[in-house]
């Protein structure tokens, strides 16, 4: 059956291929340039509509109306949940399509409203001081590889030919931050860093998740323009990885190519750079000098022609480019979109995203507590569950709304901001103090939001273009928590935000600590159900937390050496792959079952037991760390996740399978290679190292030879 399915779609293939080709030899010059910019005209007498390519789908249907809003990506990293994030992938296509079908009735062909969506952005979080790395699912290469693969199949669909919608893998390559120099920044990372870190999430991708589309960055790679680089598009994306979609530029980065590089002087000559390295559609309009690169002949029209099939294939894949009755996605009801089985999804991926940092025992909440006091602006604020990149649902819950919902009618719960999100308080009385003194119990929700951190031009209130050069929260906050602290306790906070935070302080002056990060639209249902005890915590960190910024490397720095849990040895206040539960599972007994061998991985257990009393997802990891281990390799590197529901009192054997590319270790010339030498396999809940020890984190640990 699937021999024939396969067969079935390779015929499509060429039928569709050679109807791409009939309608490219029908257009004249103008009308093939028209249809290489992200606002393509229709061109009625081939029955061609008019369509935008630029729609955006991080974490929803973004920028386009009512739509199920689900957690930032840092969040859905936070679950280490494949499973889950190809499922709002699903919902998200879904819900796309759904809209798509009402606006083409409406006549409507404005843009965020069309089935390319630039999602999703698996750049790796390598430095907390980057405001888009909430976009990311982190900063490890294989968890963000297999989370964006997951996401891409979700979105993509399951029919053989047909797309629900084309995803697009962002932003290729070497891509985060600063924010402020993007637009000029040649970065020269070492082939192992690029091979290593880079690009093994794009790798994968291409070709586990046939992803239909990829976004060059806007900074230059040796001193080639992403959306212009031979070396990058064609030499390692189509001939190295077999890549068969379609390449769109960032938003204006070919104008970065004569204006911000400076790589050559005219938009023609940029042109030409871009389609002779492999770009196949721009965002932007400086192709519309296309024509003139051709008279200077800079390019030629059949070079054109093999640049705009792709496209022409994309669109006939999503049954779009006229009227297809084949395609299995033309119906798809508007009712579909935030329907309940998407809000209960939102909810269960909010829910299973946030980590618990600190509990000294305060957690979960009593609901029959007498007072509760709730303080902060984001408790209120329905703005600080979105991140970017957002949609807007028809219905939010805040975290104070979900506190409310969720304790006894009996319970008196008050609320105040207390502090401003950045700016000192001025008024000399501030009621909110005492009356949080007075309560039981004092939840404060602080941290960031899509003022403070962000994209370059998003972030109003960010003097350093949506980037965060500390860690450290705004003076404004801290300040109230350290004069609450310094007359009571019972102190639970809650931080909001996409990046690492100096939490230095906050775990001293707080009885407990939940990173929330954006959770979307059902962010205070979720944290609700985690503080009072009616969910269990099994969010847990996809990017280490330092101790600040001041242990880091310089931000425009790209080298890996003294960045992510790899290759971080030192001023870790939470490592990579922590978060705490209320209850402790150990980990013992593990046992390498099958060794690897030329082409085949290896199989190792470990045996798990939840010590406590209450049932847990437990997300278990291994690690593995190859002969030179901290000085030609990292540390260690995470080949295998899982996610095991432990009862009561309950044991597993836990069996992990590691393919055989993730036992290769990356060489100085960007090559891997199976060494010879000695292992060691880590089997535990956070990756290895002292400070996972000093936080009394269980591990087990064993190792081989070959």
């Amino acid at each position: 059956m699937m021999t024939s399915m396969t067969s079935m779609a390779q015929t499509k293939e060429k039928q569709m291929q050679q109807k791409a080709r009939r309608l490219i030899n029908m257009m004249t010059l103008d009308e093939k340039i028209s249809q290489m910019m992200n606002e393509t005209p229709g061109i009625p007498r081939l029955g061609i509509k008019p369509y935008d390519w630029w729609n955006e789908g991080l974490h929803g249907v973004g920028r386009d109306g009512r739509a199920t809003v689900f957690p930032q990506p840092i969040g859905m990293g936070a679950t280490f949940n494949p499973a889950l994030i190809r499922q709002i992938g699903d919902a998200i296509a879904t819900e796309g399509r759904a809209k798509y079908n009402v606006a083409q009735r409406n006549n409507n062909y404005a843009r965020y409203t069309g089935l390319t969506f630039w999602s999703p952005n698996i750049n790796i979080f390598r430095d907390p001081r980057w405001g888009r790395g909430m976009e990311t699912y982190g900063e490890d290469p294989f968890l963000t590889g297999t989370l964006g693969t997951a996401y891409v199949q979700g979105m993509q669909g399951s029919d053989p030919f047909y797309l629900k919608v084309a995803a697009c893998g962002k932003h290729y390559a070497v891509h985060s931050g600063p924010e402020a120099t993007r637009h000029e920044a040649n970065v020269s990372p070492t082939k192992r860093d690029l091979f290593e870190t880079y690009l093994p999430a794009f790798k994968m991708l291409v070709q586990q998740g046939h992803v239909e589309a990829i976004m060059g960055a806007y900074n230059r790679v040796y001193g080639e323009a992403c959306s212009g680089s031979k070396y990058l598009l064609t030499d390692v994306l189509r001939k190295q990885w077999g890549f068969r979609g379609h390449i769109v530029s960032d938003c204006d980065a070919l104008a970065d190519i004569h204006a911000g590089h400076k790589i050559v002087k005219t938009e023609a000559e940029a042109c030409a750079i871009a389609i002779k390295a492999g770009l196949n559609i721009e965002c932007g309009h400086t192709f519309e000098a296309m024509k003139q690169a051709v008279a200077q002949k800079l390019l030629t029209e059949p070079e054109i022609d093999r640049a705009l099939l792709p496209l022409m294939m994309t669109r006939l894949k999503l049954g779009i480019l006229e009227y297809d009755a084949e395609c299995p996605y033309n119906e798809v009801k508007e009712t579909e979109i935030c329907s309940p089985a998407h809000i209960a999804l939102a909810r269960k991926a909010a829910a299973e995203s946030m980590v618990l940092l600190k509990n000294n025992g305060i957690l979960p909440l009593d609901k029959n507590l007498h007072t509760l006091f709730v303080a902060g602006p984001g408790a209120s604020d329905s703005f600080w569950l979105m991140g970017n990149y957002f949609g807007i649902s028809n219905r939010y819950c805040t975290y104070l709304q979900g506190i409310a919902d969720k304790v006894s009618s009996g319970t008196a719960v008050n609320f105040r901001p207390a502090f401003g999100e950045s700016t000192p308080t001025k008024n000399t009385i501030n009621w909110a103090l005492d009356e949080a003194v007075a309560a039981e119990k004092t939840i404060v929700v602080m941290g960031n939001n899509g003022n403070l951190e962000g994209e370059e031009g998003e972030s109003i209130a960010s003097e350093t273009r949506g980037d965060r050069v500390s860690m450290r929260l705004p003076a404004s906050q801290m300040k109230f928590l350290r004069d609450l602290r310094a007359r009571k306790s019972g102190i639970v906070v809650v931080l909001t935000g996409g990046s690492p935070i100096d939490v230095r302080e906050i775990s001293r002056l707080a009885d407990a600590v939940v990173m929330a990060w954006y959770p979307g639209q059902e962010g205070g249902y979720a944290l609700a159900d985690l503080l009072f005890g009616d969910e269990n915590f099994s969010g847990r960190l996809p990017v280490t937390f330092p101790e600040s910024t001041d242990a880091l490397p310089p931000f425009e720095d790209y080298a890996m050496k003294g960045r992510t849990y790899k290759y971080q040895t030192a001023h870790i206040q939470y490592p990579f792959g922590y978060g705490l539960s209320y209850t402790t599972v150990t980990y013992a007994h593990v046992k390498v079952e099958t060794m690897p061998q030329k082409g085949r991985g290896m199989t190792v257990s470990a045996v798990l037991k939840n010590t406590g009393s209450k049932a847990v997802d437990e997300v278990a990891q291994v690690y593995l760390s190859a002969p030179g281990a901290g000085t030609t390799a990292a540390l260690a590197s995470l080949v295998a996740f899982k996610r095991i529901g432990l009862q009561p009192g309950e044991q597993q054997l836990v069996r992990f399978d590691i393919p055989f590319d993730r036992l290769l270790t990356v060489q100085e010339d960007g090559t891997a290679q199976l060494l010879k030498g000695n292992y060691t396999i880590t089997v535990g809940g956070a990756a290895p190292g002292e400070r996972t020890k000093a936080l009394g984190i269980s591990t087990t640990t064993t190792a081989f030879h070959l």
